[in-house]
């Protein structure tokens, strides 16, 4: 480990290292948020305690695609998961319901704590506060915009996610193109589950920490 060049505590930010080989690298500790990490090939490495929240598909480890055993255990774990991949128009209206009934009792569970906790963030993400000006951004852009072709129906108080910058098939207030309805409204599904089990853990860690 001597012979490393030491760059300890490097910090790399909209930066694009796309192509880049990584031999004999030490990443121990490090931290990725909102990276890419698509056609990254990783061979001979050493991955333990490390924890991957986001998108995953065509994940090959040791030449198993993982991605489908996890939706699977997350479905298993969840069995209002696979209600909010519907089909039809009474399924969305099914998942809206679940939604706003598991939305309540995250709400009411938020209620509990004292309001300047859920101003909080806990490992630096959103607070409680910024997950519910999230998702009314996310509903904005994909229904308000998306959907109905309104060109700014974004509110003041409405929070776009981090390093918001041009990506494919993400809404933008510059940009004409249309998107099928269907897709539009499970993104504001997926967006609503996902961020609802985030405010849930992190709502445990202000619970913990407070003696709640």
């Amino acid at each position: 480990m001597s012979d490393l060049s030491d760059l300890r505590g490097s910090q790399f930010q909209d930066a694009d290292l796309q192509g880049s080989r990584f031999t004999t690298v030490d990443l121990t500790g490090s931290t990725f948020r909102f990276v890419g990490f698509h056609g990254v090939v990783m061979r001979g490495v050493e991955l333990t305690d490390t924890t991957i929240d986001g998108e995953v598909q065509n994940l090959v480890i040791n030449g198993i695609d993982v991605a489908p055993l996890v939706e699977a255990e997350l479905d298993r774990r969840h069995p209002e998961k696979p209600l909010f991949r519907p089909t039809t128009a009474d399924g969305f209206r099914q998942a809206w319901d679940v939604n706003e009934r598991l939305w309540a009792t995250t709400v009411d569970r938020a209620r509990r704590l004292p309001a300047e906790l859920l101003h909080e963030s806990v490992a630096e993400e959103w607070s409680f506060i910024q997950t519910l000006r999230h998702l009314a951004f996310a509903s904005e852009s994909w229904v308000a915009r998306g959907i109905l072709g309104d060109p700014s129906p974004w509110h003041p108080l409405s929070l776009p996610w981090d390093q918001m910058r041009p990506r494919p098939g993400v809404p933008r207030p510059d940009e004409s193109a249309t998107f099928p309805v269907r897709d539009c409204l499970l993104v504001v599904l997926n967006e609503e589950w996902w961020h609802r089990r985030y405010a849930e853990r992190d709502l445990a860690v202000l619970e913990a920490r407070g003696g709640y």
